[in-house]
């Protein structure tokens, strides 16, 4: 169960600024679909080569000020 919860609209937002701060990732591995946050975490687990709480505390940290471009 993911511990996080991502709409449509806040994730074309968040996925900028991960794109900018993760220039490796691809438009794959940045798929999303409302609903699907738990294959999101995993497939940055995998690409990030980061672990679990890495990934979700990232994804927590943008979506906290999404209005700003830091991340």
């Amino acid at each position: 169960m993911a511990e996080i919860t991502i709409s449509t609209a806040d994730w074309e937002r968040l996925k900028l600024k991960v794109e900018r701060k993760y220039r490796e990732l691809s438009e794959e591995d940045l798929a999303y679909q409302a609903g699907e946050e738990e294959q999101l975490i995993q497939r940055l687990m995998t690409r990030l080569k980061r672990n679990r709480e890495y990934v979700v505390f990232t994804l927590k940290k943008g979506l906290v000020n999404i209005d700003n471009n830091r991340l």
